[in-house]
């Protein structure tokens, strides 16, 4: 390597870039692993220490991260219950030891050498997502990991020890230790994957999806649902959470106990509004139609955010049928009024009565909208 920061390290490609490269994908951000160093060395070569918790460092011209390799010992519960060792005497398969899956253990040296003591490479040929050994059950959130990459490599089998594994922690009470920001963490990611159904229900296997979900209601039905959307180029992370709680009614409660972002949160409640007004308008009249279609359009916000409420209609056309099209016409109705030109002449009379201008002529825009369809 022509780099003077990294002349003379031991420093191997590690984890999700490995293994990507052998099953032909564009691989992601690399991780580097540093073997015979020490921090001072890093910090000597001019390396930036980043690590909070073991030692990390960036590259003083790519900015890549390097760590050095390390050895774990459990301490306490939790994904945080653990002391970490990173001598310079730790070697590249005691750091490979402590990963969680062994398609996830394999290094590749820069001389293009791949390094995977522990059967990484023939797991990922017999498509099997296996522990690489009992340190696996020391922390929790390799249970979440587990699952979003069963949801990630949806056509990987699970080997029946490691889906025990997780049993065991979970009746330990491991998975009682998990937080907020990890749960989410992995959750959404799974949720993002091309196969999302298989995230909730590898959880259900391993009798975790209660206890960092509480009061989430799962069906093989929404599961479903759910893969129908992953296929789709426009999908959004808060359109798939939203639809994923689609079914369960304690969905303001969740958002905030896996402190979703503020948009998925708001998307989930929307979510059930609009289907429910959708199912109702097949029933509707032409003179129940202008009000209630602007009732709904002002309680979603639509005239602001189009695009959330068109999203909406979209995920409620996977779940029932309804005129999508004339829903479509109606937004494009309201949102045709100039506010702008009403309020001038309303200003004297205050915000009130411009509201009031504002809302009559949406409310007539979506009147001559609608008249056609029942002619």
């Amino acid at each position: 390597m022509d780099d003077t920061a990294l002349e003379g390290l031991q420093v191997y490609v590690v984890g999700g870039a490995v293994r990507d490269g052998l099953l032909g994908r564009a691989p992601g951000d690399q991780d580097w692993v540093v073997v015979g160093s020490s921090p001072d060395d890093m910090l000597r070569r001019g390396f930036v220490a980043v690590g909070a918790d073991f030692p990390v460092f960036l590259h003083p011209k790519t900015k890549q991260e390097y760590a050095l390799a390390r050895t774990e010992r459990k301490s306490g519960k939790g994904y945080k219950g653990f002391t970490f060792y990173a001598g310079p005497d730790v070697t590249l398969e005691q750091d490979l030891a402590r990963r969680d899956l062994t398609v996830n253990a394999m290094a590749r040296a820069p001389d293009g050498q791949l390094i995977d003591p522990l059967g990484g490479a023939k797991d990922l040929q017999s498509k099997v997502l296996r522990h690489v050994g009992p340190a696996f059950e020391e922390d929790p959130v390799r249970i979440l990991r587990l699952a979003r990459f069963a949801a990630r490599f949806f056509d990987f089998e699970i080997a029946p020890e490691t889906i025990a594994l997780c049993q065991r922690m979970v009746q330990l009470g491991e998975a009682d230790a998990l937080v907020a920001e990890r749960v989410w963490q992995e959750v959404s990611r799974g949720l993002m994957s091309e196969k999302p159904s298989r995230l909730f229900e590898v959880l259900r296997q391993c009798h975790a999806l209660d206890i960092v979900m509480p009061d989430f209601i799962y069906t093989d039905a929404l599961g479903a649902q759910l893969d129908r959307a992953a296929k789709r180029l426009s999908r959004t992370l808060p359109g798939m959470y939203s639809l994923s709680m689609s079914l369960t009614p304690q969905r303001a409660q969740l958002a905030k106990r896996l402190r979703a972002p503020a948009d998925c949160a708001q998307w989930a409640v929307l979510l059930p509004m609009v289907q429910a007004v959708c199912q109702e308008s097949v029933h509707w009249g032409s003179q129940d139609w202008p009000p209630k279609a602007l009732s709904l359009l002002e309680r979603a916000d639509a005239i602001r955010r189009p695009q959330r409420l068109s999203s909406l209609f979209d995920i409620v056309g996977d779940l029932i049928d309804y005129p999508v099209r004339r829903w479509q016409a109606a937004l494009e109705a309201a949102r045709s009024v100039d506010a702008g030109a009403i309020a001038k002449p309303l200003q004297p009379l205050g915000a009130k009565a411009i509201a009031q201008g504002v809302r009559e002529a949406r409310l007539q825009a979506l009147i001559a909208q609608v008249q056609p369809w029942f002619s």
